[in-house]
């Protein structure tokens, strides 16, 4: 059993990316659907995350942690909160499941809300805020039903694909958290 285990949940639980993990972090993202869904372009090599992963650590700014299940602690996918502004006590938050078969099933919503209770909680945020592409229905919905709220959207801010698509951006406050998810 692991003892890094920094948040759990019922279905995950949320732990540190760590040197050892270079080899699942590096083939976590290949499938074609994911990169669509995040808008990822860019192909990373080995050494590319192995100094990410490196730098991860130095940031004061970030906390990315990987998303396990609890039953298996097989890593399906990462979540972060990054862009921490402590003076303005916000920060920015992104989540990608890296297994087509592992969405849809509940774990990304834990995830989030264990990272917003993390955020709120523990670093004292106000305001968490993320982006999501219009194509990404799914996620939509399921950052709405975690709390989130659409603030506006940015207007054909993404070229993937050959077209264009908007990127909306949804927020939530520590209040609105507290209100929803009150024990």
């Amino acid at each position: 059993m692991r003892k890094d285990k920094l948040l759990q949940g019922e279905k995950v639980f949320l732990r540190p990316l760590n040197a050892a993990d270079q080899d699942t972090y590096y083939t976590m993202f290949f499938d074609s659907e994911v990169r669509r869904l995040t808008g990822t372009k860019q192909a990373f090599t080995y050494a590319q995350i192995e100094q990410y992963i490196a730098n991860k650590w130095q940031e004061s700014d970030a906390v990315l942690l990987l998303i396990c299940l609890q039953d298996s602690e097989e890593v399906i996918g990462d979540i972060a909160l990054q862009d921490i502004d402590t003076t303005n006590r916000n920060a920015n938050m992104r989540i990608a499941i890296s297994q087509a078969a592992h969405q849809g099933q509940g774990y990304g919503s834990e995830a989030m809300q264990l990272l917003l209770d993390y955020g709120f909680g523990i670093l004292n945020l106000h305001r968490i805020e993320l982006n999501v592409f219009a194509y990404n229905k799914q996620a939509s919905r399921a950052y709405e039903k975690v709390g989130f709220t659409v603030e506006g959207v940015q207007r054909e801010a993404l070229f993937y694909n050959h077209e264009y698509h908007d990127s909306i951006l949804m927020s939530i406050l520590a209040h609105e958290f507290r209100e929803k998810y009150r024990k």
